[in-house]
């Protein structure tokens, strides 16, 4: 004890002798100076001065100045403060195997309430958190106290919200079939097209609260073709493919899977075919003319695309629209892809189009044949003028020379109808594109029933 009282002591007279060097004796000089240059009126300011108890009362008062000024000063060091920390993670203690919780957030906001110090200690302190405690709760609605911790024992908080309502639910399962959804697939070079994907595991397990696996509609594997690396001709592999389960609504639903991503396998192919060009004339030209001939500078193209298009694909047509044309005309067309083609050779051709002076031929006996009926009912022509049309053909004479009449088809739709007597219009096409076909017999009558 009496060691701790001589520490005190040395320390206080060392203050002591700071303030008597560092502020008493500047001071005194000063004012000893003010006085000599104030003359003889300032000589009995300087007596007073110079008396030993006026120094030791002016000692002691600039002591008790600085002392007060300094413990201001620590008093805004150790202040209370507060500090917010927002959309901290929230915890859930409870068994995750057995048991669904909805109403939980998955963040809050925490108020620090403490001194400064202390604060900025608690926020380079990673191990606090905030967690609610459910793991003796049974299925039913609950609230639930959440709870911050940390390691600093001197900081108060305040959560925002404390208190939640839950739903405790039984956790059930179910197997469900997997559907591929390939996403980015325009992505892939215009050349490639996928073959197949196949997938490591068909069949999956959700997991949830009944009325969400109520809800579910189709499980997904999004197979992302960006996320293949360098994709060429053959067989790449794709891990962790995460699975999505959808409403029937499209809607995200959130259960859980077993596994939460699954492997795929997807061969990749350049499928491709040499198709024709063909130019189809929209319009009629001015009255008394025809086109004589329609050539296109390319005549070939090849096509790349999935498979199947390319297989079905018979010619690319290139539409011009010559009505009201009345001199040779030269277009240039921008080749569209048909469905399911990804690439053409070519992106335009240019159609060189010729007139001359229109003539017109009469072919008689083309057969009348039916499209679109159910495969129900029947039809039959109530007369022998319902069976057959003469088609007037107009086009140029060298046209009309080479024209194959057994191209020229006439057909009536019978899409929708049923059992009955009706009367339908009557369609006439060609192959030769550069000519018009026109059906003397415009409509037909005939007879629909049940087979």
């Amino acid at each position: 004890m009496k060691k701790s009282n001589n520490s005190f002591v040395t320390v206080f007279k060392s203050v002591g002798r700071f303030i008597d060097q560092k502020v008493i004796t500047p001071l005194t000089k000063f004012l000893l100076g003010f006085t000599k240059k104030s003359g003889e009126s300032s000589k009995s300011f300087e007596r007073w001065l110079n008396k030993k108890n006026t120094l030791t009362f002016l000692s002691l008062a600039l002591s008790l100045a600085f002392f007060f000024l300094v413990d201001s000063k620590s008093i805004v060091l150790v202040e209370t403060s507060a500090e917010v920390l927002y959309n901290q993670p929230v915890e859930a203690v409870y068994n995750q195997e057995a048991y669904v919780v909805e109403g939980l957030p998955e963040s809050v906001d925490v108020t620090l309430i403490g001194r400064r110090s202390d604060l900025y200690l608690a926020k380079q302190i990673s191990n606090q958190k905030v967690t609610a405690d459910i793991s003796g709760l049974e299925p039913g609605t609950h609230k639930v106290n959440l709870k911050y911790e940390n390691s600093i024992n001197t900081i108060n908080y305040k959560l925002d919200p404390s208190t939640v309502t839950i739903i405790v639910y039984p956790k059930v399962s179910e197997a469900r079939t997997v559907n591929i959804d390939i996403l980015n697939q325009d992505k892939l070079n215009s050349k490639l097209s996928i073959k197949s994907i196949e997938i490591d595991q068909s069949e999956i397990i959700i997991k949830g609260a009944g009325h969400a696996l109520e809800q579910v509609s189709t499980v997904k594997a999004l197979v992302d073709i960006e996320n293949l690396v360098d994709p060429t001709v053959g067989v790449s592999n794709l891990k962790d493919v995460p699975l999505i389960a959808y409403d029937a609504k499209g809607q995200v639903v959130n259960v859980e899977m077993v596994p939460e991503t699954i492997n795929a396998t997807i061969s990749i192919v350049s499928p491709s075919k040499e198709v024709p060009i063909k130019v189809i004339p929209k319009g009629n030209v001015e009255f008394g003319l025809a086109l004589s001939s329609a050539t296109a500078n390319i005549t070939k193209v090849i096509v790349y695309g999935d498979e199947e298009a390319i297989n079905e694909l018979q010619y690319i047509p290139v539409e011009i629209d010559v009505t009201g044309l009345n001199s040779a005309k030269e277009f240039n067309v921008v080749l569209n892809k048909p469905a399911g083609i990804r690439y053409i050779s070519e992106t335009s051709v240019n159609v060189k189009v010729a007139l001359d002076k229109e003539v017109s031929v009469e072919v008689p006996d083309i057969l009348i044949e039916h499209t679109g009926l159910d495969s129900n009912y029947k039809a039959v022509a109530l007369s022998d003028e319902s069976s057959k049309t003469s088609v007037i053909v107009k086009a140029t004479q060298s046209v009309i020379d080479s024209l194959d009449t057994s191209t020229i088809k006439a057909t009536i739709d019978l899409s929708g109808y049923g059992v009955g007597d009706h009367e339908v219009e009557v369609a006439v096409t060609g192959d030769e594109l550069k000519a018009m076909y026109t059906a003397k017999t415009k409509k037909v009558k005939i007879r629909i029933a049940k087979k």
